[in-house]
């Protein structure tokens, strides 16, 4: 039995440390830009901040696996709604995520990159993510 509690200590883990990332990114931005600099944008890939994104991504890219790992030890069908559900919502915020970091490192190069779609994956994937939490704590069957 210790092993599913280890194994939700890290499922919650990684998801508490991906959303705090992306929040803690989202704030920093968004003050840098209050302040003007308009180098805000470009500032978010450099050196200091890559160890967050390396964070954010390590998480990112183990949730599947315990995910369904805690899944299977607890012995819940995989053909559940809120399974399916949240399997649909993570592929769409990943591939928003993996879409984000692209044009950001546009912007890091100052290549021409319109801000309002970058805006936007960077809430879409955000929304996708809160959905999931709150999917996974609710549990509708």
């Amino acid at each position: 039995m210790e092993h599913l509690t280890a194994l939700k200590t890290l499922h919650v883990l990684a998801t508490a440390l991906l959303l705090l990332g992306a929040l803690g990114l989202a704030i920093l931005t968004w003050r840098a830009r209050r302040q003007g600099d308009a180098q805000a944008y470009a500032k978010l890939l450099r050196r200091p901040l890559v160890f967050a994104w390396l964070v954010m991504g390590v998480c990112l890219l183990s949730m599947p696996f315990t995910g369904w790992w805690l899944v299977h030890l607890v012995g819940w069908p995989l053909g559940q709604t809120w399974v399916l559900a949240s399997s649909i919502l993570y592929t769409l915020g990943a591939l928003a995520v993996w879409w984000l970091l692209v044009r950001l490192n546009r912007l890091r190069k100052a290549e021409p990159v319109g801000l309002r779609l970058t805006l936007a994956l960077a809430v879409f994937s955000g929304v996708c993510f809160l959905s999931i939490a709150g999917l996974m704590g609710a549990k509708p069957v």
